[in-house]
């Protein structure tokens, strides 16, 4: 009989637990730590369920619903020859695929007192938050919930539904679509965030390349390749055209950027309870390349699954990666030098490559 030592029956314990629950054929490639995290459920018509293990074969521990909110300890990406990377977070209980987690956090602000008359750009920095609207005859009612990382035109400051003072916001759709936040869960965002980078490099040398197969979104100076990201196409076949709007496929082509919103209201104004339908208030930083039918490059909050195509045809993104993208293309936006009541800028911009 062979006689382990302590130090080496530890050893080998601990080698067990880091490669436990992982199904046949998987391969971890990367295990980061995450501190202060906050997950959020962010599929509103899928159930996601809590696994025993990091694998779809594994038994349930329970299902989650829409807009929960777990702590985040660690993830994994686990990689397959037969399958794209899996990516899944470890939470209290087991471990949470991670294709519609919201990596989010809580952090709250201190008030501003004043507002431009043009208003002010905010992100929200809380995993969600109650918008309100008011009228004298319902009086308050709750309108959206905005979600971390969102943007919102800040226009002013008025009592809220708890007598405080909230942070008015109106929406990009239009001036008559008004609706109030809390102060402490909104950030306003300095105009040098979002000034226009590499103005240096004359506008025609500037291209993004976007590979439909491999999912992914190239920035080049020239030849000189100077950014690189996954993204999330159309998930269909058929190209969105004026005349298939409803089609799901990202078009191919050469395109060039129209005009740029650092935020923007997509989807319906109200639930229309139709399948399909969406809301999704303060999309940020997005830049429009097919504006006609809405075909864009902006950041997303609804799904964690870059690298897959996910989308109605627009390319979506991390929101740190849209705003990269937003600063570095053409035509600039510059918000120092241009009045905040107009919330966006068009012209014949950066080339788009899409094969």
């Amino acid at each position: 009989m062979t006689i382990i030592s302590r130090k080496n029956f530890l050893k080998i314990s601990l080698l067990g637990l880091l490669g436990a629950g992982f199904s046949p054929g998987f391969q971890t490639k990367q295990t980061r730590r995450i501190q202060g995290v906050i997950g959020r459920i962010a599929a509103d018509d899928k159930i996601i369920p809590v696994y025993q293990e990091p694998s779809y074969d594994s038994e349930v521990v329970r299902e989650t619903v829409f807009d929960e909110l777990l702590h985040l300890y660690f993830e994994k990406e686990l990689l397959s020859e037969e399958s794209s990377p899996q990516l899944w977070y470890r939470v209290w209980g087991g471990y949470l695929p991670g294709n519609y987690i919201q990596q989010t956090m809580y952090r709250l602000n201190q008030p501003i007192f004043s507002v431009p008359d043009c208003g002010r750009l905010g992100e929200i920095t809380v995993p969600y938050t109650e918008a309100f609207t008011f009228s004298e005859y319902a009086g308050w009612k709750k309108k959206y919930r905005l979600y971390y990382g969102t943007t919102h035109w800040l226009t002013g400051i008025n009592k809220g539904p708890d007598g405080k003072n909230w942070y008015e916001l109106t929406s990009q759709l239009s001036s008559s679509l008004v609706y109030y936040v809390r102060r402490e869960h909104l950030r306003p965002i300095q105009d040098v965030e979002y000034l226009p980078t590499s103005i240096h490099v004359p506008p025609e040398q500037k291209q993004i390349k976007i590979s439909l197969k491999d999912q992914t979104l190239s920035a080049f100076e020239g030849e000189k390749l100077v950014f690189n990201t996954k993204i999330s196409s159309g998930l269909g076949y058929n190209e969105v055209t004026l005349k298939n709007p409803n089609a799901t496929a990202t078009p191919q082509g050469t395109f060039f950027v129209t005009s740029k919103y650092p935020s923007k209201h997509m989807g319906n104004v109200v639930a229309t309870g139709a399948p399909g339908s969406y809301i999704l208030p303060g999309v940020p930083w997005t830049t429009f390349f097919i504006y006609d039918t809405g075909v864009a490059f902006h950041g997303t909050y609804w799904h964690n699954n870059f690298g897959n195509k996910m989308s109605h045809g627009c390319i979506n993104m991390r929101n740190h990666d849209a705003k990269w993208v937003f600063r570095w293309v053409n035509p600039a936006y510059d918000p120092p030098y241009k009045n905040h009541c107009d919330w966006h800028n068009t012209g014949h911009g950066t080339r788009i490559s899409i094969y």
